[in-house]
């Protein structure tokens, strides 16, 4: 191990991580906290966590790790933080939480979400900021509510990411990155600032948001007691995207190579340095920082499909050997895998989930194969609008514990896509991608393309599945089209049902 270390954080949906990684970016072995933890939620479509307790936790964390570095703490230079897009909570003047921490799967917010579709133009909106009026962004959110929590939105002074929480009641210093604020829907590329068109439509003052700076080292102005000393004179650094950072730490750095990330979401990424790079309409833009794009698409359905089958259909152990005897798409199932809502490519968050074909004869197993298969066919329509975006795009790199523990599900995504995948052998990308960022401002690396990075197996696709898989994604658009309106149709004659009783 090298010194200078970097401690970073990694703060997801449903765990979080403090880790520590040398001055080459490699991860220290047997140093690291992780903290699993379950989101609350509600019938309605609700996602949270609470706020301060996740703020406990993550403290806690970050108090374990420096105490097992021991002497090693001083050496500590930087303290990087990654954590969730598309997540907000609201604190008072004094800096206290007094809203739930909601989360990017956060649905409650759908007739907001319609509603902005009716009275803004979209299409200007992507193209200006890069995302989509949908229940994933803030202005929905914010616009929800406002609306079912007035009283409590009145004592808001400022929203925030969870990230920009640590830091303000950590340091004392309220500060939004790039990155955090280009996975808001608030966020103007072009001017690299808040979005006042947006801000009016949900009646949203800039008082009420970070001010936005780039990846810098932050003030510390009021330190915690319960901040390490140790970490006092490191240079602690506003939180990134973990998405952003997960391709860096993959080593999905330049044009050419897309990263491919399955956890509890299913995302491709490609970042670029091309101040042009406008997305075509179906995928979002966000930031790692000013000079770093990322043009790609995301659906909130990949781990957690797997999770929720296994824990409804009770799998036998062997599933995947199982599985791996089936031929693609033999079970002649077509599904909308869309447990927590569509995003990529159609942004209709109302479409819900449906399995048409379902015999006598099939099993949990035909079931399992089914929806994983589906969802790799959503990806390769990712897959095809990335391509489109980014011409130059060769290769595909994969991270995440869904594809890393399967490898049948990787060569699933490799023959719905037809294109070769190399697993990532980087453990834990996103946090190491933090530290990186953190390495390249402090100066002791350099240029990140010269990074080493661990890269596996590569997948590579077989000609003839993905000639089936092709006619199985044939099937699946043309239930989306057929089924789209009538399903959504269903699903209110349902609620409207519950709420008479009948």
């Amino acid at each position: 191990m090298q010194p200078p270390f970097v401690l970073s954080v990694d703060i997801g949906t449903s765990s979080l991580r403090a880790l520590v990684f040398d001055a080459q970016g490699q991860m220290l072995p047997d140093i690291g906290v992780q903290v699993s933890y379950e989101p609350q939620t509600t019938p309605d479509g609700g996602a949270f966590l609470d706020a301060d307790e996740l703020l406990h936790q993550t403290v806690q964390a970050i108090n374990g790790v420096v105490a097992q570095l021991g002497a090693n703490a001083a050496r500590i230079a930087a303290v990087a933080t990654c954590t969730v897009w598309h997540s907000v909570l609201g604190v008072d003047k004094s800096g206290n939480a007094i809203t739930p921490f909601l989360l990017w799967a956060d649905s409650r917010c759908v007739n907001e979400a319609d509603e902005l579709k009716r009275q803004m133009d979209e299409h200007a909106y992507h193209a200006r900021t890069g995302c989509f009026l949908h229940t994933n962004f803030l202005p929905a959110k914010l616009l929800w509510f406002r609306r079912h929590f007035p009283d409590i939105a009145r004592r808001v002074h400022c929203w925030l990411s969870f990230g920009e929480y640590l830091h303000r009641r950590l340091l004392g210093t309220t500060a939004c990155s790039i990155s955090m604020a280009s996975g808001t829907g608030l966020f103007n590329h072009a001017a690299a600032d808040w979005d006042d068109e947006t801000l009016r439509a949900i009646g949203i003052l800039r008082d009420c948001l970070a001010p936005l700076v780039n990846f810098e080292p932050l003030a510390i102005a009021r330190p915690a007691p319960f901040v390490p000393r140790p970490l006092l004179a490191a240079a602690w650094f506003p939180a990134l995207g973990d998405g952003a950072c997960s391709n860096i730490g993959s080593g999905a750095i330049t044009p050419d190579v897309a990263a491919l990330m399955v956890g509890t979401t299913a995302v491709m990424r490609v970042m670029t340095t091309d101040a042009n790079a406008q997305p075509p309409f179906g995928l979002w833009h966000y930031r790692a920082d000013l000079q770093r794009h990322l043009i790609g698409g995301a659906q909130s359905n990949g781990g957690v499909v797997f999770q929720w089958l296994a824990e409804t259909l009770h799998l036998p152990g062997d599933w995947e050997t199982q599985l791996a005897a089936m031929s693609p798409d033999e079970h002649g199932l077509t599904i909308l895998p869309f447990l927590l809502g569509e995003r990529a490519p159609e942004w209709d968050a109302s479409v819900p989930s449906a399995i048409v074909g379902v015999r006598l004869h099939h099993t949990p197993l035909h079931l399992l194969r089914a929806f994983m298969e589906a969802v790799a066919l959503r990806m390769a329509l990712i897959h095809a609008l990335v391509k489109q975006a980014v011409p130059r795009m060769r290769h595909i790199i994969a991270t995440g514990g869904a594809l890393v523990r399967s490898r049948l599900w990787t060569q699933m995504f490799a023959d719905a896509l037809g294109q070769p995948i190399t697993l990532c052998l980087e453990p834990e990308a996103s946090a190491r991608g933090a530290a990186l960022m953190a390495l390249e401002a402090l100066g002791i690396v350099g240029n990140l393309t010269d990074v080493p990075v661990r890269w596996g197996e590569t997948v590579d696709p077989d000609p003839r599945r993905h000639e089936r898989y092709r006619a199985a994604l044939y099937r699946q658009r043309r239930l989306y089209a057929l089924a789209k309106q009538w399903l959504t149709e269903l699903t209110d004659e349902h609620c409207w049902d519950a709420r008479e009783g009948t």
